[in-house]
């Protein structure tokens, strides 16, 4: 038995017999995920094998299907702007979290902040009204701030604590910190520690090549837990006003046995450590007024 899905590709019989077990709306899924036509052997292995984990993946509760970084762009940020806003973009870099169309339309005053000075040249123009090129956790605020956002950095800091310092230091009494962060308890952060810089950079754009412009930087996911950061939070004056936990990331699912086993694990640490358990997790935290 064959399973053709897109032209001029033709799935081995042990997938046809997977999707064969599937009802006909995951079958759709599988046949609707972007396939990687023409390309290597290698990579074709790894597209149908991500397919395959994506369709499997839909059995599960809607909780452990969510992805944190979507929800933290697309729903959480959204809820906290507002118009006429000073927002700190910290390690937005070349990428910032505003466009300069919808900083516009919000009359948004926009700081850019990152370690790289090439990265926030490489900002598109009109990006930011003012940057630091500095080590969040050496620097120390002035209170101006009615938003920070902080998207996948903090597991790139060595001192996380002295960056809570600095947050501190920047919000403006009922400012917030919204911030988004994979857990240092996660398998892929443990494997991340363990491993060589040069070899897991070699397996991640082996299996992911996409992931070659914006993954691979050193990571130390200091202090990265949900309770490590609440605790963060009350040390420097910070209420924790809302709390989301995520059980799901990408990093497994190009090969399909490495998903079933971390899924496995996954499920059941859930079970047994709850939010500690979590891959990525995002917060909001206030400062409030004096």
């Amino acid at each position: 038995m064959l399973a053709v899905l897109g032209p001029s590709y033709v799935l081995p019989d042990i997938f046809a017999w997977w999707v064969g077990l599937l009802d006909a709306d995951v079958a759709l899924e599988i046949a609707q995920y972007p396939c990687a036509v023409g390309g290597s052997l290698w990579h074709r292995l790894i597209n149908w094998q991500t397919r395959l984990s994506t369709a499997v993946d839909r059995f599960l509760p809607p909780r452990y299907r969510v992805y944190g970084r979507q929800y933290f762009r697309e729903t959480l940020v959204p809820a906290y702007l507002g118009l006429g806003q000073t927002i700190y973009d910290v390690g937005g870099g070349a990428n910032p979290f505003l466009s300069p169309e919808v900083k516009n339309r919000l009359g948004a005053r926009v700081v850019g902040f990152d370690v790289c000075a090439n990265e926030l040249a490489r900002a598109p123009l009109g990006s930011y009204d003012q940057h630091y090129c500095a080590d969040i956790s050496a620097f120390r605020g002035a209170g101006d701030a009615d938003l920070i956002i902080c998207q996948s950095v903090l597991e790139h800091v060595r001192d996380v604590r002295a960056a809570f310092h600095a947050f501190a230091s920047i919000l403006k009494p009922g400012g917030r910190l919204l911030v988004f962060v994979p857990n240092r308890n996660a398998l892929f952060s443990r494997l991340n520690l363990l491993l060589p810089e040069k070899v897991k950079r070699a397996i991640l754009f082996t299996v992911y090549p996409h992931k070659r412009q914006t993954s691979g930087f050193p990571a130390f996911y200091d202090r990265c837990t949900p309770r490590d950061f609440r605790a963060l939070a009350d040390e420097n004056g910070l209420v924790v006003e809302a709390e989301q936990h995520f059980f799901i990331t990408s990093y497994f699912f190009g090969i399909f046995p490495a998903y079933l086993l971390w899924r496995v694990w996954i499920l059941l640490g859930a079970r047994l450590f709850g939010p500690q358990a979590s891959a990525t997790f995002c917060m909001v935290l206030n400062k409030p007024d004096e």
